[in-house]
This record gives structure tokens, sequence and C-alpha cells, in this order.
């Protein structure tokens, strides 16, 4: 796999806008920003895909390239698997039936709401940690910026995350399989294609975690179809003739709503990348072994809060409420569905870990390289102010090493240079006037004066 196929990347930088500021480059959690020669860069292996830069650039110099609208004409029949954050985006829209109607108008043959692929997964996982012993406490597999995170920078806890599909992935061959059965079409001509509140979604098409190939066939943003589907709901629409989700599906959006529908006694749930960061410092510290299960989200109040949402995630949190008062309470069992659902959705590949922050070359070489990081850190002094286009001092030291950096790009360092040199300047003009007064004095008036007679 090439370097271009093994880091596809959602997020992308548009450099003509940016202006050098140092919002991004302290928010990455994985340091993949630097800022050099006034602009920023992204090193692409290690960018997870969080979105967290393109929510903080107040310049929008970062964005999150999806596919358009327009992609869906690539196949014969068109599947729309939307979020549940879709459905609380918009104001004075309490039913999500509207919403689901509106996709039909956009151009899809069949709507499959991803909740619903939500109660599958959830079975699924409470199904694997009743009947197998896996070590406490299990991680959720569902965020694709956390499993990225745990892959590069805590990939002792890769045997703690649930190798469970997501429930996009899930409902992409749920609703392909229902869909080819019902109107005797191969499945080959059928694309799904997922609404998103998250830019990682796209990157986990192209690249998977745990499979080999995804069953979605694309990834179109929620504030892309935002305004189509706002013109659509004031309408009116036919009842629905669809298997709906229920609370316990649509609750996913949320924080906790996953810990809740897998239904374990000791659950946890993180929101937010920081807090997301302390939380999986202290699994490796075995602070939290007595749990059952963690749900860890890299974005503020969930998908609610992903950065290709419209609405701000606290209103849409409570604009989920009357949502859920609409929404079906009990789930739709069908055997087929949920059985075995353990086994049908279980990842077929190893989470390997990602090396893109280790240092390279022999052990004596990564040895020598890390002793040189900690002593140039040690110089350093200590701030994290990220003047040095380096997200932290640590980081700096890793690029000097790494021979992306000097010492000189350490503002304080470079003072202390131009102090040391100016007082060596000054010294050394001290002197040199001394030594040439010096030789004039030794010559002598009369010495002057008797060559002038001569």
């Amino acid at each position: 796999m090439s370097g271009e196929e093994r880091y596809f990347h959602s997020v992308r930088l548009e450099a003509d806008k940016c202006r050098g500021c140092t919002n991004c480059l302290k928010r990455c959690p994985t340091d993949a920003i630097r800022i050099r020669n006034n602009r920023a860069t992204i090193i692409r292996q290690n960018c997870i895909d969080c979105g967290e830069c393109v929510r903080i650039c107040p310049h929008h110099a970062k964005v999150a390239v999806t596919d358009p609208l327009s992609v869906i004409q690539d196949f014969e029949y068109k599947i729309a698997l939307p979020a549940p954050a879709l459905y609380t985006q918009f104001p004075q829209v309490h039913r999500s039936d509207k919403i689901i109607a509106s996709l039909y108008k956009l151009g899809f043959d069949e709507v499959f709401e991803v909740a619903r692929a939500a109660e599958v997964v959830s079975y699924a996982i409470s199904k694997t940690l009743i009947n197998e012993d896996r070590p406490r406490p299990v991680i959720s597999s569902a965020c694709p910026a956390v499993v990225r995170l745990i892959q590069q920078k805590y990939p002792s806890l890769l045997e703690n995350v649930i190798d469970i599909v997501s429930p996009m992935e899930a409902a992409a061959r749920i609703a392909k399989e229902e869909f080819s059965k019902k109107h005797g079409v191969p499945v080959e001509k059928i694309g799904a294609f997922f609404i998103s509140p998250c830019a990682a979604k796209l990157s986990d098409v192209r690249n998977p975690i745990g499979i080999q190939k995804s069953s979605v066939d694309g990834v179109i943003a929620i504030k892309d179809v935002y305004t189509q589907i706002q013109s659509f709901v004031k309408g009116e629409f036919s009842p629905l003739e669809i298997d709906r989700a229920s609370t316990v599906g649509v609750r996913w959006a949320v924080p906790s709503g996953e810990a809740e529908a897998v239904g374990m006694r000791h659950t946890l749930c993180v929101d937010g990348i920081e807090n997301v960061k302390h939380a999986l410092e202290q699994i490796e510290d075995n602070r939290f072994d007595r749990l059952d299960y963690v749900e860890l989200l890299a974005c503020s109040n969930g998908c609610l809060g992903g950065p290709l949402t419209v609405e701000n995630g606290y209103v849409a949190k409570s604009r989920l409420n009357a949502i859920l008062r609409h929404t079906p309470g009990r789930m739709v069992q069908r055997t087929e569905i949920f059985e075995n659902a353990h086994e049908k959705f279980r990842m077929t590949e190893e989470i390997e870990p990602n090396d893109a922050q280790q240092l390279t070359g022999s052990m004596m070489e990564r040895i020598l390289k890390a002793a040189r990081i900690d002593e140039i850190e040690a110089s350093m002094p200590g701030l994290d102010c990220g003047s040095c286009g380096s997200p932290s001092c640590r980081a700096l030291a890793r690029d000097i090493v790494n021979g992306f950096a000097t010492e000189m790009n350490c503002i304080f360092k470079l003072n202390e240079r131009i102090s040391t040199l100016a007082s060596e300047m000054v010294s050394l003009g001290a002197s040199t006037r001394f030594s040439v007064g010096g030789n004039r004095e030794s010559i002598g008036d009369d010495d002057i004066l008797s060559k002038k007679e001569d």
C-alpha cells in the first residue's frame, strides 16, 4: 500500500487562507501540525481526522473534504444512511419522519437509519461482553478518530478495543442485503451513502479499521445537504413505509447513548478529545480496571458536536429530546438481523498500531535519539508556547533530532544567541578601539613632529 493510500485524510489545509496562528497547533491531539514559514503544515502520518483543527481555525484554513451529493449517481440504486445527528439540525422540526422523507426527494431510492444498525451493534457488543472474557475495560470502536488515536499514542490498549464494526458499517451491509432481497437486484448495483456529522468517517471508509473493505460507498457531509433538506421539510410528505429505529439507536447520537444501549452494569462515557486522552492515560495506568465498558467520543457532545454539523451541539442535544418523544420506544427485532450479530459484524482483521510517532532506525539509533531528545528538551525553557512552530518543547526536540528544525527555532534560544553575539560584538568593538588607540599613544607627539621636520 502506497503512502498516499495508507494516509488518506479527509482533513485538508487551504494554505492561502492560513495566517500562521497557533490555534490548531495547540489543539491537535497527535501533534500533527507544524507552523513553518508562517503557514501551517499537516503531518499526514500523525493526523487522525478528528476535525479539531477544522472546528477551531478562525480563518477556515482547515477543511474536511467529503463526497458531493452527485456521487450517488454512480450507482443505479441509492440508499441513504442518515446518522441520528442529522435529525437534530433543523429548527422547529421535532419529528425525524420529515427529515427521512426529505432524503427521498434528494434522489435516494431507500433510507436506512444508522440508528437501526446501532441497535444491532449494541446487541452484538453486549453478547460479546457476556460470552467472552475480554481485558477490562472494553473500549468502544465506534469513533474512528478515537481508534486511530489509540493506534498512535496508546497501542497497548488495542487489545481492549471491541472488535465489532461501527453502526455506519453495519447499516451499509444490512441496507444493501435488505434492498437486494426486496427488489431482486444485485448488491453490486446498490450504493450506500452515509450522511455524516464527522470528518473521520470518510477516512474510515477509504482506509477502514479492522476490515479489508468498507461497504459504504460514499460519505456526504450534513452541512452539504442541510439547505436542501431544510427546504423540503417545510412541505407535505406521505407516511413512511420503512422499519424505524427506536430511541435505543437514536440515543447513540449523544454521550452515554451507546453505553446505555450496550446495557452493562459498570460503564463510563467521555467526550471531547482532550478528555479522551486523559481517560486513555488512566486506563493505561489501570485506574478503570473495574469498568466493563468505556464509550469514548472525540467530539464534545458526541456526534452532535461533529465538525460537519450545522447546529450548535448543545442546542442539538436539547432538540434531540423532542425528537425522542416522537420516536418508537421499542426495537423492531428482526430475527435474521440480530441472530449471531456478534459474529456477523465481527471485524475480520487485527487493529495494528500506527508507528507514525515512533523514532526510526536500529534499536541503538533509537536509544541515542531518545537520549538526545531528552537532552535537548531539558535545555528548553519548558513553556510549550508554540512560537517555534512546534506544539511543545518536546515536539521541537523531536523535530530537531529528526532534522526538521534547529534549536534556533526556539525564540528564547534565538534571543539568547542574539544577545550573546551582540555582547561579543560590543566587546570586540571596544577591544579594537582600545588597541588602535594604544598604538597611537605609543608613537607619541614628539615622534610625529620629528617625522614632519625630516
